[in-house]
């Protein structure tokens, strides 16, 4: 925004003019600097066509009776390195949905608190929620807007969850880097762990699961990625790292506490101690 917008003391023009209920529409009008798709190239690729930056893995969602659930690891890697072991990948975006992250974690965050700034945005001058297919929506066109940054190997690719009021039940969103947005049934994993959360997700899923035995389930998931994918991080049982876990129901998104999945975890490793280490 610059001084030029300014017609007289006060809020600048832009600001008192009537437009789209789009935060990030608003931005990319009047301060595009401020939008990271617009910004433009970040500067020359390094070998192997990517800058080297901090990446995130793994993100799953799991479905169960009245709701939903958005889990992932706390391992970031850059290279071969564990450039952080206790990220935050799983954010909540309003009142009733949630965004986990995978790829490079500076812009994923970014987008994610952006995406959180565009649903505020228009419940303030809507006075409503925006419906969970809208959110998936905006969601997706804020992707599509990162396309050339993706192109430079700096991806992000959420995995988007939410409980649909109208409809009582939990919905399961994923995207690819073009802002393909395409609706998961049942459980669904992102990131470089998910190959093998997925197949630990196809045998321990069941209909019917309570929001408890559904915390089971992801953190068993996340647990076998982490012994198969070196850049998904276990649970740190010494540091007392766990897995996040954010569950959307009918009482809104909130946080499964760490005492309690400290106890999940706790539990698992026994259990897979007693059967020798392998998977029930």
């Amino acid at each position: 925004m610059t001084s030029g917008d300014r017609s007289g003391p006060g809020f600048p023009d832009a600001f008192l003019r009537s437009g789209s209920a789009s935060f990030t529409e608003f931005a990319g009008e009047y301060a595009p600097h401020l939008i990271p798709g617009l910004r433009g190239p970040v500067g020359p690729p390094t070998v192997g066509g990517s800058l080297e930056a901090p990446h995130g893995t793994t993100i799953l969602a799991v479905a169960y009776t009245g709701g939903v659930l958005l889990a992932g690891d706390r391992r970031a890697t850059m290279g071969n390195l564990i450039a952080n072991h206790t990220m935050q990948k799983v954010f909540t975006t309003d009142e009733y949905s949630a965004a986990g992250i995978a790829g490079t974690a500076g812009i994923a965050i970014e987008l994610v608190r952006l995406f959180q700034v565009e649903l505020e945005h228009y419940e303030k001058i809507e006075g409503t929620l925006l419906s969970l297919e809208g959110k998936a929506n905006r969601l997706a066109s804020m992707i599509r807007g990162n396309l050339a940054m993706a192109m430079q190997g700096l991806a992000a690719v959420p995995l988007f969850a939410g409980y649909d009021v109208p409809g009582a039940r939990g919905r399961i969103f994923s995207y690819d880097v073009t802002g393909g947005c395409y609706e998961e049934r049942d459980h669904h994993s992102i990131g470089s762990g998910s190959i093998f959360a997925r197949g630990a997700l196809k045998k321990l899923w069941r209909p019917g699961l309570t929001p408890e035995a559904a915390v089971r389930v992801a953190v068993e998931a996340l647990y076998d990625a982490a012994d198969d994918d070196s850049a998904t991080g276990g649970p740190d049982v010494g540091r007392k790292i766990w897995p996040t876990v954010a569950l959307l129901d009918v009482d809104g998104a909130r946080f499964v506490g760490p005492a309690q999945v400290e106890v999940v975890v706790t539990q698992l490793l026994h259990d897979r101690s007693v059967e020798g280490g392998q998977a029930r």
